[in-house]
């Protein structure tokens, strides 16, 4: 039972990824930093929060400031900063091998992110 939950969850949340990256609401997204490792975050604008987490130290987040460069991989639009950080802990809550079918799922219709 626990594996098709896991299922829907992925399901779910492929399809909400034709919004774009920013533009005022709320933002669940995934990095991808260069060990490999993913790195799930929310934000009020992916791209601004991307750059930060690449840039300015003092804005990243302290696990991506020794995983630079960041790529962004995965974004989904939620109503709101509640609903985005349930969405963010749902999500670190799957497996790597679940993150990457999201990801993979849901990468056709990425937007693409101006590199920093």
């Amino acid at each position: 039972m626990a594996g098709s939950s896991k299922q829907q969850r992925v399901k779910q949340a492929v399809t909400v990824t034709d919004a774009p990256v920013s533009g005022g609401g709320w933002f669940v997204y995934i990095l991808r930093c260069a060990d490999g490792t993913l790195y799930t975050g929310v934000a009020t604008d992916v791209q601004r929060r991307l750059r930060e987490h690449n840039g300015d130290a003092r804005l990243a987040a302290r696990y991506t400031r020794s995983r630079r460069p960041l790529t962004l991989v995965y974004s989904e639009p939620v109503a709101d900063r509640a609903a985005a950080c349930r969405r963010e802990a749902a999500i670190k809550r799957l497996s790597r091998r679940a993150k990457q079918a999201l990801i993979a799922a849901a990468g056709e219709n990425l937007a693409p992110c101006p590199a920093p």
